[in-house]
């Protein structure tokens, strides 16, 4: 990977420092920071955040009114700016600041060997164990115009500024101070619509019982209202302990995310790193269109330079997973299973409950879609106090069924008392390609899709009869992909599966089969998981195996759920879900398997969505669904070129 990726993607490597500290020993603390920071800068931090008062350390007291220790804390600041030219990174570091016969405590940003702006704390405590206006003015009193005069030098100074970077022009950054971020408002909040995507936050909060909590929500919501990432650095236990304990808590979230925490209590440096994708926050803010608001505070940007491409660290920190849709702790995944479940029945129960009807017919083919719309359905008539007779579950061998399907189908019906039906469409089928003379041993598209209209046919003819309706089967990859055949599974009255991705209907039924089930029907949702995926519209092999296997056909599901979750979701150029999907599954896919399979989706996708544009009915599950009515609006004749052309001049 070249070192320009990250930047060129749109990642930026962030680090949070708690560096040692000798209270107000201020060449010993510039050393410190400037070892911290050049140890960050070895792990490719771009942008480094010290805590609130760094320079001095926060819990200095009355020594703030010396001079002795403002006239160190300014000559570090000029020591620590030209140090960020030899280092070609950016600094956020704190120091108390005396201007025109006032003492701001004040957030100073330093890149290029210079001093970029200082930012004056808006929010000072003054309750409890705080006493900050005792020394501090805010920075709303502050009336010395846009510009203060420091080591002789006139720098941007007040909190109207954001720091734009020229070479990356998503990331423009704001800072705040500690108590501002616990204000009723924020400046952050205002920071965000005038164009912040990243806020770092030098802090000095110390240690209460149930307060680190508190804290780490506080952060977490903070950058979910902002849509913003953020970078929290905290001051630690070498401040004084006089009356209070700091712990050095670290904190770097995203967009309701906390993506790393450091851990607390620790006399040594405590730094924290890791990277965060700026550009998504952009595609996040321009799908909310709530978001945006008006901000009556003008902001004036500061232009700054990002650390050199040729000296990013090209390693990709943070770790982007296979399967985004799946969580990967097992607490975690069984809760968002639990809680989809619960969204399936509920959506098919309110529509029995509109239809006013006892009865629905369904297809069951020993696959897993067919199996999770069953057990959604079984949950659903149970809801309601409805008989499970009322559950007409279909089973329509054909050509291509195996044994081992077919049986898994029987079983689960008996298993469940549902009302089961047995209709071979083998000699339908050969009737029907007699009618329009095609030769039945010419096992093409026109076979394959004859079997599925075929079983449509019978599915709604049964639900008229019975006076219900249809229940469809098919999951949320399949109408990305085109899986399924127009005017045959892709038609029912109501499609509870249509908003869960494959990957995820995998777990969904292997949770079910152990959060409802016991003993035989608990064997056979097993199977039914470790069964190969297919549409078995061709017939088995001699030994009576699945031949037909639905990813040796279109790729691997787990790849093409990466893909949609990134183009939909994320909103990545084809060239960015490359570049992430090489990570991702580093060691399991060539890169030429990955490109291969991700043109396949990005055709797929465009040619397919006639069929999404008359989608049924179905509950959204998710944050990436694909229906017309809803979340995605696409044109039937668009074309591919632009997003073909981009992959295609990939290396």
């Amino acid at each position: 990977m070249s070192s320009t990726s990250l930047i060129e993607h749109g990642f930026l490597t962030l680090a949070t420092i708690t560096p040692e500290l000798r209270l107000g020993d201020v060449v010993a603390n510039t050393a410190y920071i400037k070892a911290a920071a050049r140890r960050a800068v070895g792990e490719g931090a771009a942008v480094i955040v010290f805590p609130e008062l760094s320079i001095t350390g926060y819990s200095c007291g009355d020594l703030f009114y010396h001079e002795t220790l403002l006239l160190a804390a300014r000559n570090a600041l000029g020591e620590l700016a030209a140090y960020t030219r030899e280092l070609e990174t950016v600094l956020v570091v704190g120091l108390p600041l005396a201007m025109q016969g006032r003492l701001y405590n004040v957030a100073a940003f330093l890149s290029g060997g210079r001093v970029i702006g200082l930012v004056p704390k808006t929010h000072l405590p003054n309750t409890g164990e705080f006493y900050e206006q005792r020394w501090f003015s805010s920075g709303r009193v502050w009336a010395g115009g846009e510009t203060a005069n420091v080591n002789n030098t006139e720098v941007p100074f007040g909190t109207d500024l954001l720091f734009q970077a020229e070479n990356m022009r998503e990331c423009v950054v704001g800072l705040e101070i500690c108590e501002d971020l616990w204000a009723t408002e924020p400046p952050s909040g205002r920071q965000a619509l005038a164009g912040a995507t990243l806020i770092c936050n030098s802090s000095a909060g110390n240690e209460l019982l149930g307060k680190a909590n508190y804290r780490r929500e506080l952060v977490v919501q903070q950058s979910a209202r902002c849509i913003a990432a953020y970078a929290y650095a905290n001051s630690g236990p070498n401040e004084s302990s006089t009356d209070v304990l700091f712990s050095g808590h670290g904190m770097i979230a995203k967009n309701g995310q906390l993506i790393a925490e450091s851990e607390r209590f620790s006399f040594e440096e405590a730094m924290l790193v890791s990277q965060v994708d700026i550009r998504r926050l952009l595609h996040e803010r321009r799908l909310n269109s709530t978001w945006f608001g008006e901000t009556a505070q003008p902001f004036r940007r500061v232009l700054f330079t990002m650390k050199s491409p040729g000296k990013v660290s090209p390693k990709l920190r943070r770790r982007i997973p296979a399967l985004p849709f799946v969580p990967s702790d097992n607490a975690r995944r069984d809760e968002h299973c639990h809680e989809i479940f619960a969204i399936q029945t509920t959506a098919l129960a309110r529509r029995l409950r509109h239809v006013k009807t006892q009865s629905v017919t369904l297809g069951i083919s020993g696959g897993l879609d067919s199996t999770l719309a069953l057990l959604v359905t079984v949950e659903a008539f149970a809801r309601l106090g409805l008989d499970l007779r009322g559950i007409n579950a279909v089973t329509m061998p054909g050509p291509g069924t195996s044994a081992r399907t077919l049986a898994n189908a029987r079983h689960l019906c008996k298993e469940l008392g549902v009302s089961a039906h047995e209709i071979p469409i083998h000699d339908a089928l050969e009737q029907h390609l007699r009618d329009i003379a095609h030769p039945s041993d010419h096992q093409d598209l026109t076979y394959e899709n004859a079997q599925a209209r075929e079983r449509t046919q019978i599915l709604m003819d049964i639900a008229s009869r019975t006076q219900g309706f249809v229940v469809g089967t098919g999951d949320l990859s399949e109408a990305a992909l085109g899986w399924s055949t127009f005017n045959g599974d892709h038609i029912s009255m109501y499609h509870v599966n249509i908003g869960i991705p494959k990957t995820l209907v995998h777990h969904l039924v292997a949770w079910a089969a152990h959060a409802r089930y016991v003993g035989s029907a608990r064997v056979t949702l097993e199977d039914i998981c470790a069964t190969p995926v297919s549409p078995e519209l061709l017939p088995p092999s001699a030994n009576g195996q699945i031949a037909q296997e639905t990813e040796s056909i279109i790729g691997p599901y787990e790849l093409h759920d990466f893909f949609l979750y990134y183009l939909l979701r994320a909103g990545c150029s084809p060239k960015k879900i490359l570049f992430m999907a090489k990570h991702a599954f580093s060691g399991k896919y060539e890169a030429e398997t990955i490109c291969n399979w991700l043109r396949i989706f990005i055709k797929r996708f465009f040619a397919q969505q006639y069929k999404r544009s008359v989608m049924p009915d179905g509950p959204k599950v998710g944050t990436v669904a694909l229906s017309p009515r809803g979340d995605w609006r696409m044109p039937s004749d668009a074309e591919a070129t632009l997003w073909l052309k981009e992959l295609d001049a990939q290396p």
